[in-house]
């Protein structure tokens, strides 16, 4: 009974997340309320509630499960890459600029015209667990990948490319290819990553 009460809660909450993603890329976030998310998920505001606790909830869940999706494809794009240290992250780094570029929800968030501001704050004030999650995925896989990089390396390498990774998705400088290029070569040159 208690799978079954986790598989049904885990649905609904997959399912109210589906409609505030489609609702966001639609409408933008500053306009969007409870109810509207509660109507298009066909729950109660109750519901909703008891589920997220507040809008703000819904936000950062959001968020978290966009960076999940993220992250699975920049596992992928390092496994590809284990051999060669600095194509690696230049590899992860593009992917992660490119998708985030063509994301509707980070367009929508990113946009202010659209109202982006509170769920923008994710990516920037609020982003401490958008960040944790993502260095620890990154200095987990590096640590089994590249087991000659010490620790404090490892710690260094991957919240500084994370950190850098997501101001450039916030505020891009240059085209994607580029800024993964230089990011990479930024980790090379201090020493953390070997040279191709």
């Amino acid at each position: 009974m208690t799978r079954y009460r986790e598989s049904v809660q885990s649905l609904l909450h997959q399912r109210v997340l589906d409609a505030a993603h489609d609702l966001v890329t639609a409408k933008g976030w500053g306009g969007l309320r409870m109810t509207h998310i509660a109507a298009a998920a066909g729950v109660s505001r109750q519901t909703l509630y008891t589920e997220f606790g507040s809008k703000e909830q819904v936000g950062e869940a959001l968020v978290m499960r966009e960076v999940e999706g993220f992250l699975l494809g920049v596992q992928e794009r390092l496994d590809a890459h284990q051999d060669d240290e600095g194509l690696a992250v230049e590899v992860a780094v593009r992917f992660t600029l490119e998708s985030a570029a063509d994301n509707p929800l980070l367009k929508s968030v990113l946009t202010s015209a659209r109202g982006g501001g509170d769920l923008l704050a994710h990516l920037t004030t609020r982003s401490g667990p958008l960040l944790e999650i993502a260095t620890a995925m990154l200095k987990g896989w590096a640590a089994e990948a590249w087991p000659h990089i010490d620790e404090d390396s490892l710690d260094l390498g991957a919240e500084t490319i994370v950190r850098l990774t997501v101001s450039h998705i916030v505020q891009p400088v240059a085209p994607a290819d580029v800024t993964a290029a230089r990011l990479a070569r930024i980790l090379v040159r201090i020493g953390l990553l070997r040279d191709r």
